[in-house]
Formats: C-alpha cells, structure tokens, sequence
C-alpha cells in the first residue's frame, strides 16, 4: 500500500485497502486466517485531496460551448460523444465504453450495466428525441462493432479518457473552464435551479451515492417518469440556449 501511496496515487491506495480487506474477511470465514490486518490501518492513508471538474453553469456561456462543439471540426465520433455528454450527463467512462446492445431504440432507453457503474448497480437513461438522432447519425459513421467509440487504433477498445478533455481544449476551454465530466455539475446545478424537477429526480438521474440512510431509502425510488419528461426537457433547453446565440 506505501508503494503505491508514495507515488501520489492515494485513491488508489485506498482503494486497494480496501479490496484486501475483503479477501481476508473472506478468509476469515473460511477459517483460512485469524485477523484482517488491514483494519488497522483505517484512517493512516493519505486521503486524496478532491478536486471540483471546472463546469459552466452559466446559460449564455453554455450556448457558447455548445455552439463550439457543434463546429469542432475533429473527429465525428468525439463531437457526437460531446453532445451525449452535454445531453445524458453520465460520468465520461460510462459513454466512453458504452456498447450499442446497451440501446433499446423502441423504448428510448440506454440501460448502463453494473460493471462500468460507480454505485455498481445498472443505471436507466430516458432518451430524448435529440439523443436518439445522435445515436442515429453515429451508428452510420461507427464501423461495424459492438463500442459507439471505438478507438482509431482498435476496434475492440474504446476511445481513451483523455480524448473529450483534448477536443475541450481544442475548442479553446481550459481545464479550468470545462472538462468533460463537468457536463454533470453543469446539469445539476441548472436542472435544480430551474425549479421544475424534484430533487431526487435530478439526483437519481445523475446515478449518485447517497451516503445518508434515510436518503438512500428514498432514493430507492425509480422517479422514472419524472426522469424522463426532465430529460427531454433539458434536450430541449439545451437546444433553445444553443440557437439563441445563432439568432444574436
């Protein structure tokens, strides 16, 4: 665990922590060790320090940037992966690595499986009309195959973390103005603000970890239909914040 926390990656530690812990509790109940030596080291890691994603939460300034991705002139795949990102707002490794058998076109619904989910359970996403013709023009683009974005060296892997945050700056946009996991605080913050949604509506969508009991209980409700007006609703706004500029 030192060797990895000296090399500053203090998450990972913990992580790892973490993980051997549950091997030697498992141990421990198969009668194949006494003790679990890693709860002894509860709190000696370094915590890592959390670093807020730059996010524009200002309508004007988010029609700019949406202009900007409709003009980037790089690959088609990553301005299409960018308009996803700014309509589904899902943490960038869960577009990244989405596969077209995860769709279902004649509900409108992308189902993201456990795997790839923070909160490690599968996580429901209502399409708007705008998403689903995304979708539609990246299907006639995308080569034959199971990834949406697979990467220019290989079919069989997608698109590095990387390759959102470099076109971002391609367009200009430091990382201390936008990233692409920014999309989600850009989402949250204009989605509660507006006054239309419930809050754990917006919450639910945004798939986070409730770490208080009595809203993890809560939170156990679907909000489904809720969830999806909202999402069309924010297609929509998004559509209406991108024109206005044009008109200007």
């Amino acid at each position: 665990l030192r060797t990895v926390e000296v090399r500053g990656r203090y998450e990972s530690a913990r992580r790892l922590r973490s993980t051997i812990g549950s091997v030697f509790r498992y141990a421990i109940a198969t009668a194949r060790a006494d003790t679990d030596p890693t709860s002894a080291l509860r709190g000696a890691l370094i915590r890592p320090t959390v670093t807020p994603r730059a996010a524009i939460t200002d309508p004007k300034a988010l029609g700019g940037l949406l202009r900007a991705i409709e003009s980037f002139d790089g690959q088609p795949a990553t301005r299409a992966a960018l308009k996803l990102m700014a309509l589904l707002f899902p943490r960038p490794g869960e577009l990244r690595a989405a596969e077209w058998d995860e769709f279902d076109f004649k509900t409108s619904v992308w189902t993201i499986p456990e795997a790839r989910m923070k909160m490690r359970r599968p996580h429901r996403v209502p399409l708007s009309r705008q998403a689903v013709c995304i979708l539609a023009e990246l299907r006639k683009i995308s080569e034959i195959g199971t990834l949406l974005f697979p990467s220019v060296r290989s079919a069989a892997r997608p698109i590095s973390d990387n390759t959102l945050n470099a076109a971002l700056r391609r367009m200009g946009y430091s990382k201390n103005e936008a990233t692409a996991h920014g999309f989600r605080a850009t989402a949250s913050t204009l989605l509660n603000e507006c006054g239309k949604w419930h809050p754990d509506a917006v919450e639910r969508q945004l798939a986070h970890i409730e770490n208080n009991n009595v809203r993890r209980a809560y939170a156990r409700a679907e909000h489904w239909e809720e969830r999806a007006r909202m999402m069309q609703w924010w297609a929509d706004y998004l559509e209406k914040i991108e024109n206005a500029g044009r008109r200007g």
